[in-house]
């Protein structure tokens, strides 16, 4: 999928510069092209590079969370709620323990963990399958979840709006959090619906009638104050949780005598790794969404977008971010480079800017996470998985603009 998109960018521009070259006499179309890519991958090298030592600090701090035992408590805790969720999955069997590892490792954002231990549970999963090319009910609430982004700690997010130049890169904290709560309810509300789970069960209402309560308790805060009091005490809100569990990952690696130290080198390192890693990758989507942008096929695309919007009455601020809103289910990479692309163009802290990086934070690639999950144990027919998590990231989206017109409007 991502291959057609990345060819479809320099088609569509080719074709759209040939049009102004031929039919509108724009004889400097094609130099903008030729300038956009080499511009582009200049930008999405440095980019690269001034993400390092950010990185390297993100990463290492997560590996002495990781080595100090919060994603097995997060296991502990979230075990009892995956049992009700999946009645067909035996109590002690792997599965279990492997699902939920899988998302407490994506909500504290070690993507890298998260990945092997969700195809790992998708495995497990599929070992209770009865029909092995087609995806259990099991396996579809699994995906969905995932697909969702159950995100408590968006790292990267933070490392780029930091690179990218934001006074305060983690005030989009609690709109992330609002955003994502809004996705993963629908996703599990949906899945929910098809499969007939019984969300009145104690178990399964305690846990969402607790993490429920929790977001209303930010809403009741929040909807009182006026929105400059709101910014400042968001980003106050922020930034004392994010920094309390970097003592709360240190403290406890202290207690358990666990080295923080070489832990945060070890994580420190995958940082510097990832930072070179992400270079070809990001050279790649930026300069296919620079020639896109240059050719003036972008334009052209919102500005018709944006047409509509105002016809019927309403704010088109929210325009500028929606390149990352439908990149965002067929790729990470794509949507990032195109998060990336919004703030370059419009400044990290602008409307824009804030609300694409609340796009990115508030749903998963639906359609990348269904291709390796299902591909590594051969499923075929995905049933009502790419229904249940569209509907997520859908909700995801349209809160993501709704809370951005409330926080930063």
């Amino acid at each position: 999928m991502l291959n057609l998109i990345w060819i479809a960018f320099f088609l569509i521009a080719f074709c759209v510069a040939l049009f102004r070259l031929i039919y509108l006499g724009d004889t400097e179309v094609f130099g903008e092209l030729m300038d956009a890519m080499f511009s582009l991958s200049r930008t999405a090298f440095e980019i690269s590079i001034g993400l390092t030592g950010i990185l390297a600090l993100w990463l290492g701090i997560m590996k002495i969370g990781e080595r100090s035992g919060f994603v097995e408590l997060l296991t502990r805790g979230l075990s009892p709620l995956f049992v009700r969720l999946m009645p067909e999955v035996p109590k002690n069997h792997p599965a279990l323990g492997a699902m939920v590892m899988n998302i407490s490792a994506n909500a504290l954002g070690l993507d890298n963990a998260a990945t092997p231990l969700g195809i790992k549970a998708m495995k497990e999963l599929q070992t209770l399958n009865p029909s092995k090319t087609t995806a259990s009910n099991a396996q579809i609430l699994f995906l969905v979840i995932n697909t969702s982004a159950v995100t408590l700690f968006p790292v990267t997010i933070f490392t780029y709006r930091a690179q990218m130049g934001a006074a305060n890169p983690t005030d989009v904290f609690i709109p992330i959090l609002l955003a994502t709560y809004c996705s993963t309810m629908v996703g599990l509300l949906t899945v929910a619906w098809v499969q007939r789970i019984n969300l009145l069960d104690r178990v399964i209402a305690a846990y969402l009638g607790g993490f429920t309560l929790l977001i209303a308790a930010l809403l009741f805060y929040f909807v009182s104050l006026p929105q400059a009091e709101m910014l400042t005490q968001s980003a106050l809100i922020s930034n004392v949780i994010l920094f309390a569990l970097v003592i709360m990952f240190i403290g406890a690696a202290a207690i358990r005598k666990i080295n923080a130290y070489e832990a945060f080198i070890e994580g420190a390192k995958e940082g510097f790794e990832t930072a070179v890693r992400i270079i070809p990758y990001l050279v790649a989507m930026l300069v296919a969404i620079g020639v896109f942008r240059a050719s003036g096929a972008l334009d052209i695309l919102f500005d018709l977008l944006r047409s509509l919007v105002l016809s019927l009455g309403m704010d088109d601020r929210f325009i500028d971010a929606m390149p990352t809103a439908f990149m965002k289910p067929f790729s990470g990479s794509g949507a990032r480079a195109m998060m990336v692309d919004t703030m370059q163009t419009h400044g990290a802290d602008s409307f824009a800017g804030r609300l694409a990086s609340m796009v990115q934070g508030s749903t998963e690639t639906t359609f990348y996470v269904l291709a390796v999950y299902f591909g590594a144990v051969g499923i075929r027919n995905i049933r009502h998985a790419v229904g249940c998590g569209l509907a997520a990231d859908i909700a995801g989206i349209t809160a993501a603009i709704i809370i951005a017109y409330w926080f930063f409007g």
